[in-house]
């Protein structure tokens, strides 16, 4: 594991858009693992940027989503496909079509997930995942748990990360109640992970991530045993360390 110290949040973002634009460059037909949220906003933004500049084409990129709110359209507002598209996608030169989000309205669930795992599979597995991390310690919607989640799945969302996303939407009762997410096996069989941390509010988690014991109630504890990640963190995100 790589800790890598980040003066702010702009310096977090050019540092993981960094490592993620020269996975690209090696690899152009690579399967990128995308997480949604604030924390990886700015990332985004300055690949789109490079981008612009004719420094990256992503012509060849596949990419899997980590997660999605179950009840929300893909036209949503606060969609995870919604978010991908407004963010990421609309400004590259991505095939649309080799992009993958979950589907927040599938009706045989069960069935889903597991066609979620296959897809995953047939893409040839993920190059490079990026994660967030939650104040629970939550990867993509990998909630603190008695186990580990293995594969995708359903999930009830805790009362942390509904009052940590309620800000996105026009009340705390419009936050959706459940998500469909990638499980830790899924994120653990990427071949590399990169995880952006920013602010004082994750800095516990993060401390525990790294130094504490592994355990399900923290299921970012898990990431010790990968064998290739890097975290950029911000100097508030490191604060307890």
């Amino acid at each position: 594991m790589i800790i890598c110290k980040a003066k702010d949040y702009t310096d977090m973002s050019r540092k993981a858009a960094n490592i993620i634009s020269a996975q690209v460059i090696m690899k152009p037909n690579c399967v990128l693992g995308l997480a949604t949220g604030s924390s990886p906003m700015g990332t985004y933004k300055q690949l789109i940027d490079w981008f612009k500049k004719g420094d990256l084409d992503f012509s060849k990129v596949s990419s899997v989503n980590l997660d999605e709110y179950r009840g929300l359209a893909p036209e949503h507002e606060q969609s995870y496909r919604y978010f991908m598209n407004t963010n990421f996608f609309d400004h590259i030169n991505i095939d649309k079509s080799r992009t993958h989000v979950p589907d927040g309205l599938a009706s045989d669930v069960e069935k889903f997930c597991r066609d979620y795992d296959k897809l995953i599979e047939e893409v040839g597995g993920v190059d490079l995942q990026l994660l967030g991390l939650g104040r629970n310690g939550h990867i993509g919607f990998n909630e603190p748990s008695d186990v580990f989640a293995r594969d995708t799945h359903c999930v009830d969302l805790t009362p942390s990360t509904i009052e940590a996303n309620k800000r996105f939407f026009e009340s705390e009762e419009d936050v959706p109640r459940q998500a469909l997410t990638m499980g830790i096996r899924n994120i653990m069989m990427a071949k590399k992970i990169l995880v952006v941390v920013s602010g004082e509010d994750k800095a516990e988690a993060l401390k525990e991530a790294i130094y504490g014991p592994i355990t399900p109630q923290l299921p970012c504890s898990v990431l010790q045993l990968h064998p290739d990640v890097v975290i950029i963190a911000d100097e508030a995100a490191l604060s307890k360390m």
